[in-house]
């Protein structure tokens, strides 16, 4: 195949094979990402028939990797985090730590280094969002209080994961300075080591400054800016330009990964009250390079693997499913919590997943695991994911079980804990659906108060709020002047005004009432003056934004010059009974 092809033979076929396999997948109801790992591993060098560019694919997978980051923070709740403090973060990283440890204890019975053993563990010890997400919503979990922890269990590992992906290059460079140690017998003072840390730290803390400091500021604004153009691919384009941009800036200039960059990008841009679009638009590319993510790891998986050493991914299976998800139980009843969402956090942890990938790519980058350790580690992310719709059958098993064997245990242990979370949760639950619902009450009080909007979809009304401008006037304020340039259309939210021609008898408008529409139709200058006689609220329409959002919605615009049309009709005839009364 010609080179200059490389590109789009591997996407295309990878997206080709992804969609057969992952369909495939879903009928044998095990999750799609299975479908697309197997992809991979056929389209890899270690399987017979196409072999697609490992070193493309990499590149892929790395876009692939700052949109799940993004995704990540897009979706990342403080207020949820903060509810299940008390369980979510005692219990994941102390679940990490011991997950770590069994890692590196069963790496060291294999022979493995220390440096091996770390990146092995950290890679067992945390799950799939991705398939966790997948599996609630399924059981319709999601916002159950049992759903909600493990959710926020899994924000509290991602998190400890991106510090991870920034602090594995120190351990590399001090593990092998030590290496480099014992190789030359010579002593590796601990200054050059503590001042890299120390260069690290200053360089995410000055990253960190920034983007708390001026994201919530320029990201919010400037997404506002772009959605008042009305244009959805320049919106989209926009997020996807704010997520690889603070990427691609905090890699250069800060030195922190790909991944951290995206994941603070997420995060400030979920502060914008556009958020929800922002995830909407950009969920179909994220989705699809999430694809190309999980087939170029499949690529790097070696089958054979499964047969030349069947214990030893055996033996990663057991702690994956087994080990991990009994460290995870042990906590949450430890933490005075009920068996039942013990069960449920147990079984959403008996897999891996895609930070388990980085992290054991990141690995094998930096020296300290062997091909032969991220091919074990790929065997065990297929089989649990594969296997973890049992385990969650198995989970709901087992409640019955305890129920009928153990009901005062299981009915009661941890209950007064569970009715105060509950509370929290349901709290923040009404706070998001308030603020949902005052912006649903503001577009239906748009079209309740100016019928001529309901020509407009809801996607539009979100729009048009946004291009409104407030506006006020005291009694006596003259709001336009015959005569100017007209520069904007003004709707009556409360109050009254009046229309006021020389010689003609004054036009009274309240509340529901339009004016201004005149000139911006017909681009020439105004006629009448418009007098405040209230205390005035208006929302402002400006010429620019006016014209560009009626050429988009014709029929809106129709109905405006319709109203307009009759308007003036009325005023004509007014004007000639006013002339043959007098």
């Amino acid at each position: 195949m010609h080179q200059d092809m490389a590109l789009v033979a591997t996407v295309a076929i990878s997206f080709v094979l992804a969609a057969g396999f992952g369909y495939l997948a879903d009928r044998l109801r095990l999750p799609p990402l299975v479908g697309y790992l197997v992809a991979g591993i056929l389209m890899g060098p270690l399987t017979p028939g196409f072999t697609a560019d490992s070193n493309l694919a990499a590149q892929l997978a790395e876009i692939g990797v700052i949109l799940l980051m993004f995704g990540v923070g897009l979706h990342f709740s403080a207020s949820d985090l903060i509810a299940v403090r008390g369980i979510a973060i005692p219990g994941a990283i102390g679940q990490i730590i011991l997950a770590t440890l069994l890692g590196i204890g069963l790496c060291t019975l294999w022979g493995w280094s220390v440096g091996a053993g770390l990146v092995f563990g950290l890679s067992v010890s945390v799950a799939s969002t991705v398939v966790l997400l997948k599996a609630l919503e399924e059981r319709n979990l999601v916002n159950s209080p049992n759903g909600r922890v493990a959710i926020g269990w899994l924000i509290v590992e991602d998190l400890a994961m991106v510090l991870t992906l920034v602090l594995l290059p120190i351990v590399a460079e001090v593990l092998g300075d030590q290496g480099t140690t014992a190789a030359h017998g010579t002593h590796v003072g601990g200054t050059s080591i503590a001042f890299t840390i120390l260069v690290t730290l200053l360089k995410l803390g000055a990253f960190a400054v920034i983007a708390v400091m001026l994201g919530p500021r320029l990201v919010p604004w400037l997404l506002t800016l772009v959605a008042r153009t009305g244009s959805r691919e320049l919106f989209t384009l926009t997020v996807l330009a704010i997520a690889l941009g603070i990427a691609f800036g905090s890699a250069t200039i800060f030195g922190v990964s790909f991944a951290l960059g995206a994941f603070f990008a997420g995060v400030i841009m979920s502060e914008s009250h556009l958020s929800h679009r922002a995830a909407a638009d950009s969920l179909p590319l994220q989705n699809a390079f999430s694809v190309l993510f999980f087939v170029s790891v499949g690529m790097l998986f070696n089958p054979m693997i499964l047969i030349e050493q069947p214990l030893a991914v055996a033996a990663i299976l057991a702690l994956i499913t087994c080990g991990k998800s009994l460290i995870a139980a042990g906590f949450v009843l430890l933490l005075r919590y009920p068996l039942p969402m013990a069960l449920t956090v147990a079984a959403s942890l008996a897999q891996i997943g895609e930070f388990s990938f980085i992290v054991a790519g990141l690995g094998v980058s930096l020296g300290l695991l062997s091909q032969e350790g991220h091919d074990l580690i790929l065997a065990g992310a297929i089989l649990s994911i594969t296997l973890n719709p049992l385990v969650f059958g198995t989970a709901a098993k087992l409640k019955t079980a305890f129920a009928r064997s153990m009901p005062t245990f299981a009915g009661q242990y941890g209950q007064s804990k569970f009715a105060a979370l509950t509370r929290d949760l349901d709290i923040i639950r009404e706070k998001a659906e308030e603020k949902e619902s005052q912006q649903q009450l503001k577009k239906q009080q748009l079209v309740n108060t100016f019928p001529l909007f309901s020509e407009v979809n809801e996607h539009a009304l979100e729009e048009l709020l946004l291009l409104f401008r407030p506006a006020s006037a005291s009694p006596g304020d003259k709001v336009i002047r015959a005569g100017e340039r007209g520069d904007a259309m003004y709707f009556i939210a409360a109050g009254a005004a009046e229309v006021r021609l020389p010689g003609k008898k004054a036009i009274l408008l309240e509340a529901g009432a339009f004016f201004g529409e005149m000139a911006l139709l017909s681009g020439g200058l105004r006629t009448a003056d418009v007098i405040a006689v209230d205390f005035c609220q208006f929302l402002k329409l400006d010429r620019r934004d006016f014209n560009i959002f009626m050429a988009r919605h014709p029929r809106l615009r129709a109905a405006v010059s319709d109203m307009a049309r009759e308007r003036k009709r009325m005023n004509v005839v007014r004007d000639a009974q006013s002339d043959a009364v007098d």
